[in-house]
């Protein structure tokens, strides 16, 4: 894929409402880091109250993958997520429009040194990620030490799309946005020894994958981590990331390969990325995004959960 370009539609009376915007948020990002995690916590305690349905869905993920919490921790663990969740709108305004030096104070980076000895070797990697609330950030940090491409899917708002694009292609200009529908286009990347970020903890629909427990519940999992792995003769590198408190910025922690992956079992495969996927959940509930229907998938004849 290109790398985007303006275009003189962009200028479009249809869209100055949305330029609009996108200045309020890039004037809102000059403020200081810490300002910005107390407007998000504050914009995440609105959308608690006003985006009732999103709030459900929330509630009924906690219900469903933390039954042993009582009725107060749950309440305050979905609040906190929400408050995550609002952050997360300026760490988006953060990772497109800071400068380099500035976003780069507030990275702590582990294991950098399994991405270098992959690409110094000529293997590709699948670096294997999760939707954590800190996925925009946490990727711009990335790729400012690392070429990473990414899985890209188009906004439908055209300026938007430009927007995004160009935030987070600046960090590093020899990185690549891949379709999420162009699987051709990414083994050939793997091949080629390039690592491309992914995320294989949500439900798809059961065309592309298989039901593997998650939380002991079985859900819709993508075989797609396994099979890239096996096609492009890739390795899969898993990534996690933290928002640290006081506002010390993220942790970042790039692991060790996975070893003895792929096997010839695609279940056992899943399982194994699914016990990761629960493992860093785990670790920081509150900063997952809760608000996708993780289980909407079912299998034939269970009820739905939402």
């Amino acid at each position: 894929m290109q790398r985007v370009q303006f275009q003189q539609a962009f200028l479009h009376p249809k869209y100055w409402l949305t330029w609009l915007g996108l200045g309020f948020l890039f004037l809102i990002s000059l403020l200081p880091y810490a300002v910005l995690l107390c407007l998000g916590r504050i914009l995440g305690c609105v959308m608690y109250y006003v985006a009732s349905q999103r709030r459900h869905i929330v509630q009924r993920n906690l219900e469903l993958c933390y039954p042993n919490l009582t009725f107060a921790q749950r309440k305050a663990l979905v609040k906190a997520n929400f408050a995550s969740m609002g952050i997360a709108f300026f760490e988006m305004a953060m990772s497109w429009w800071w400068p380099k030096a500035r976003l780069a104070k507030l990275a702590h980076i582990e294991g950098l040194e399994h991405l270098q000895k992959a690409q110094a070797e000529g293997k590709g990697v699948i670096l294997t990620a999760i939707h954590f609330t800190t996925l925009e950030i946490g990727a711009a940090l990335v790729g400012q030490r690392q070429t990473i491409d990414g899985m890209y899917r188009q906004h439908k708002n055209p300026v938007f799309d430009y927007v995004q694009r160009r935030g987070r292609e600046r960090h590093n200009l020899d990185s690549i946005a891949l379709e999420r529908e162009d699987v051709r286009g990414m083994l050939k990347q793997l091949r080629q020894g390039r690592a491309i970020w992914y995320a294989p903890d949500q439900d798809y629909g059961i065309k592309q994958g298989i039901f593997v427990p998650l939380f002991g519940i079985q859900a819709a999992t993508v075989t797609a981590t396994s099979k890239f792995s096996r096609l492009g003769r890739a390795l899969v590198v898993p990534m996690t990331q933290v928002r640290l408190p006081r506002a010390q910025g993220y942790q970042i922690t790039i692991h060790a390969p996975v070893e003895d992956f792929p096997t010839e079992n695609e279940y056992e495969d899943c399982l194994r990325i699914n016990q990761w996927v629960e493992q860093a959940i785990n670790s920081q509930p509150e900063q997952y995004l809760w608000a996708h229907r993780r289980f909407k998938s079912r299998p034939e004849g269970q009820a739905k959960l939402y």
